[in-house]
């Protein structure tokens, strides 16, 4: 955020007209927006200015939309929107695997991009800073480990952070907050993101797949989130909370 309190937006999309127009219209609901034109711009920009959010092309002339994506996720936590003028599902798929948090195709309608992009925001808000557990915070546990529901964070037995998108998160949350209790893909999608945004039919398989690689140790033959067929998923207890 800028010193003027403003949430700060980086567009990185290598039209021009689409960068302005963006930029112009977000402006004026408020937002400090960045404009990058290839990922040489968008590194420095997020090297030199503290970035909310990120809204990216996923189809760039002159690199891979895909990989600088998978870079950003790397390396930062902030939101991260894509979009993209080809409306083939696998592409949606592969967008969400790649860490983005929402998805949209152009052409697009500018109040819903930045409704979604606001909600965005207001979830990204509810992330605390990293801290050091303390009894205070309400934490559940299973098997090796701890889910801080305080200041949002996943821990290993040896107390290293495992780095949650907030989609992650709030499936996450959903599913161990509710041990041993089938819940069907409707279900998972009304109690972990609502209403809030779109949400197409593969996003909770994505999200699930993404949440056994850093979960299992095997995530073929996963120890907690279990798959019910024709049913949705469940969530193997036993799970404890924080007294």
């Amino acid at each position: 955020m800028n010193e003027l309190g403003k949430k700060t937006l980086l567009i990185v999309d290598d039209e021009a007209d689409i960068r302005h127009l963006l930029s112009d219209a977000l402006a004026q609901k408020g937002y400090q927006v960045l404009e990058a034109e290839q990922g040489s711009d968008m590194w420095r920009l997020l090297a030199q200015h503290t970035i909310d959010l990120v809204l990216m092309d996923l189809y760039l002339q002159e690199e891979d939309g895909l990989q600088l994506a998978r870079e950003v996720r790397e390396r930062y936590v902030m939101p991260i929107m894509m979009l993209t003028g080809k409306g083939d599902e696998t592409d949606r798929i592969l967008g969400l695997e790649l860490a983005a948090d929402d998805y949209m195709m152009k052409p697009f309608n500018l109040r819903e991009l930045t409704a979604r992009i606001h909600a965005l925001l207001r979830r990204s808000a509810t992330t605390a800073p990293l801290q050091t557990l303390n009894s205070e915070h309400e934490c559940l546990y299973f098997g090796q480990w701890t889910l801080d529901l305080t200041s949002r964070q996943l821990r290993n037995q040896a107390g290293e952070e495992v780095t949650l998108t907030l989609g992650e998160f709030s499936l996450l949350e959903t599913l161990a907050t509710r041990p041993d209790r089938v819940l069907s893909r409707e279900q998972i999608i009304d109690m972990s993101r609502g209403l809030e945004t779109e949400v197409f039919d593969r996003t909770v398989d994505v999200l699930i797949l993404r949440l056994r690689r850093k979960l299992e140790h095997n995530p073929k033959a996963p120890e907690f989130i279990k798959t019910q067929r024709g049913l949705g998923y469940l969530f193997q207890g036993p799970v404890t909370k924080s007294a």
